[in-house]
């Protein structure tokens, strides 16, 4: 396998031993044409075949059928190849060791074990074809930030990231880590608050330590051992302080949100996405509808069956949970799928192993969504769910060189997005297989 990366990856070695530390490889070629048997672009319209893709330094400067190829320029001939924009996750936790269950790493593990994962963890996500995903907050609180800003500066290979910091939770809620003697403290993780007034400091100090948007725990979750998670953990004014105080940095709000009545709280407080939203109601998807495109629907459906893998870490007491949510939640999913809503693409890895993401896709087929539509939610709409639309998303004139290929065609087959082939992220190529 071979793998096309810039100085943005490796330090160069030299012959006869280390040489320059700070020597790098050449740049990429200013100039590189993509040829493929059909490109979709991410915004619906249909499949363009052939396609050829010109991308100057890290930009898209052309897309046509037939492109004249200018001297110079590195040609990439994928074959019998479908070109899509690089894929985009809308809830991940990069940092951290998968093998550990959340409510055992303040105790098992530290904040230096959890980001050399995260950048193992980074890796894989981005051969696996996601070029930018949003982290919904670490156990040890702002390893993400450090991953974010490692990956920016070129220290090591993965997607964009935006980044939640630390994640807003109440006392024995969702997202309380806590799960030891009383008498055992971690003094560094402070990501509990209760009342509003503690929520907007939580808010502020996100913010403050380099978080781009603000992550709330609105219900109980699978995953814990805490409230369940069809019950509402923060309350109307929690929810909404957190939003208020959010928009006034100019950033939005996630919540992590199972049961109905969370839900529809959080819609009605102003979040930018309902994540999970297991128990997604009529009432809901009205409200999601009256926001006109301000807050999105973004469900989990994979993780059901990648916590039931015999070597997941995930304990029995939380497994039963996630058997109670599972046909419920493909159900919400059915309900937002018949409504007409926007339907964001999300994962949940590392409840999924992290190079898996893509696994979501056949999940979402199974329950009826057609694979354009599919494809279109984890490009073009996620990216105008984090606002970036004018960067990424789609393979268009202008935006960002974030390019993937798969074999064949996923439209019809949309388990080919999982057997991606070829990466590329900022006009730089990150991974190359060629056809054999």
């Amino acid at each position: 396998m071979r793998r096309i990366v810039s100085s943005s990856v490796l330090l160069a070695a030299v012959a006869f031993g280390l040489g320059d530390l700070h020597a790098q490889p050449a740049a990429p070629p200013a100039i590189v044409v993509l040829r493929a048997a059909r490109l979709i672009d991410g915004t619906g319209a249909a499949p363009l075949a052939p396609a050829m893709v010109r991308i100057e330094n890290e930009r898209i400067a052309a897309v046509a059928r037939e492109l004249t190829v200018p001297a110079g320029a590195q040609v990439i001939d994928l074959g019998d190849a479908t070109l899509l924009p690089g894929l985009i996750d809308l809830h991940t936790h990069l940092t951290g060791d998968e093998r550990v269950h959340w409510e055992d790493a303040l105790l098992k593990t530290t904040p230096a074990h959890d980001a050399l994962w995260g950048a193992r963890n980074a890796r894989v996500t981005l051969m696996a074809g996601f070029t930018t995903c949003r982290d919904m907050g670490p156990t040890w609180p702002f390893t993400d930030v450090a991953l974010r800003n490692a990956i920016n500066e070129g220290l090591v290979p993965g997607p964009r990231l935006v980044v939640a910091g630390n994640y807003v939770s109440s006392t024995g809620g969702a997202g309380d880590a806590r799960q030891f003697s009383p008498y055992v403290d971690v003094p560094i993780v402070r990501n509990l608050a209760d009342g509003p007034d503690e929520v907007v400091k939580a808010v502020r100090t996100n913010l403050k330590q380099g978080a781009d948007f603000i992550k709330i725990l609105a219900t109980g979750a699978v995953l814990s051992k805490g409230i369940s998670p069809g019950a509402q953990q923060y309350s109307d004014a929690e929810i909404q302080a957190a939003v208020t105080e959010a928009r006034r940095w100019g950033r939005s709000v996630a919540a992590h949100a199972h049961g109905a009545d969370g839900i529809k709280a959080a819609i009605r407080a102003g979040v930018r996405t309902v994540d999970h939203g297991s128990y997604l109601d009529d009432e809901a998807i009205a409200l999601i509808k009256a926001t006109n495109r301000g807050t999105f629907y973004a469900p989990t459906l994979y993780t059901s069956a990648a916590i039931e893998r015999p070597d997941s870490p995930v304990p029995e007491s939380e497994r039963v949970r996630s058997r109670q949510v599972s046909a419920i939640k493909d159900a919400g999913f059915r309900r937002a799928l018949a409504a007409g809503i926007p339907i964001g693409f999300a994962t949940d890895a590392m409840v999924i192993p992290h190079g898996q993401n893509a696994r979501e896709f056949g999940e979402r087929a199974r329950l009826g969504e057609p694979a354009m539509a599919s494809i279109v939610s984890a490009t073009s709409l996620n990216a105008e769910i984090l606002r970036l639309q004018n960067q990424i998303g789609s393979i268009t004139v202008g935006k960002l060189a974030d390019l993937i290929a798969v074999p064949g065609d996923p439209l019809r087959d949309i388990r080919l997005m999982e057997r991606v082939r070829f990466v590329m992220k900022g006009g730089v190529v990150f991974r190359h297989d060629p056809e054999k």
